[in-house]
């Protein structure tokens, strides 16, 4: 029998005065599954976390979680829920302690055992004043009151804000390790590197409309691999020009193609020439991005 979805938008659209919001969103996203949800500054991301945390609400569609009405059922979709904002902030005297016995009493937990573990992992420093802590210990805190309980279901909007390398990957084990249990993660980011190590799917969204949804291994097989062959002697390019190579340019006795698909044909063809170097750059989400979002003509 087919799961609910963790997350169901059904043409849901939210329209601000002053113009914004989103359009017609539909998609799912599945229980045990790590979304990655991104998009530029102003593209409709944190309304759509807002539209699924009941923080606003649409103007037209139904939006679900767990099969729950996320209007209607709010209070029971919280509880099961741990969310991070990217717009962080906490009263600036209350130290980590105070926030998360805070946060753990909203959500029926028990204080401080629900959230030690976690505040380790992470580092958190949970005695002083929040005020007095970088914008990288306050995402700390953050994280912990979002991670804290094993929620069902995790909304993080850009968690690595400010972390150092070392807790950024600690983040990326939690991510793993929820997804592991079978929980669901919706992950909103700028840092696209990141959503690729972690995500299942990745949907784009544009001007408040979803340009599209992917399994993540799909969009490594559709994207273009780009690749530069030198080669000792003078070569003419169109020896290489198999289906699916585009000639990008050619720099003294350097070529310059990309690869669309799987490379074992050209691979085959390079293996008969007297090359000097060859460098294969992989599809990454940064293309994807650009590509989508670059203005045209620019």
């Amino acid at each position: 029998m087919e799961k609910t979805p963790a997350v169901r938008f059904s043409q849901v659209t939210k329209r601000y005065a002053g113009g914004g919001g989103v359009q017609e969103l539909t998609f799912d996203v599945a229980q045990g599954e790590v979304f990655g949800f991104l998009g530029p500054n102003g593209a409709g991301k944190s309304t759509s976390i807002r539209l699924m945390l009941d923080l606003i609400r649409p103007n037209s569609g139904t939006l679900s979680i767990f099969g729950l009405d996320a209007q209607r059922d709010s209070l029971e979709v919280r509880r099961r829920t741990g969310y991070l904002p990217g717009d962080l902030a906490f009263d600036p005297r209350l130290t980590g302690h105070e926030v998360l016995h805070t946060v753990a009493a909203l959500r029926g937990l028990s204080a401080p055992s629900s959230y030690e573990g976690v505040a380790s992992r992470l580092r958190a420093d949970l005695d002083r004043p929040t005020g007095s802590l970088s914008k990288g210990g306050r995402q700390k805190i953050g994280l912990v009151a979002a991670l804290m309980g094993d929620p069902e279901l995790l909304v993080l909007d850009e968690p690595t804000t400010g972390l150092d390398p070392l807790v950024q990957q600690q983040v990326h084990r939690e991510v793993r390790r929820a997804a592991a249990e079978g929980r669901t993660v919706f992950l909103s980011s700028h840092v696209l590197a990141e959503v690729g190590e972690m995500a299942d799917r990745i949907g784009f969204i544009r001007d408040g409309k979803l340009v599209s949804v992917d399994p993540l291994e799909e969009f490594r097989r559709a994207q273009l691999h780009r690749i530069e062959v030198t080669t000792k002697e003078p070569l003419d390019a169109q020896q290489l020009l198999l289906p699916g190579v585009r000639l990008v340019g050619t720099s003294g006795l350097t070529i310059h193609l990309e690869v669309q698909g799987p490379l074992q044909g050209v691979l085959a063809a390079f293996s008969r020439l007297d090359l000097v170097d060859c460098t294969i750059r992989p599809p990454s989400i940064e293309d994807e991005f650009l590509a989508f979002y670059e203005e045209p003509n620019a």
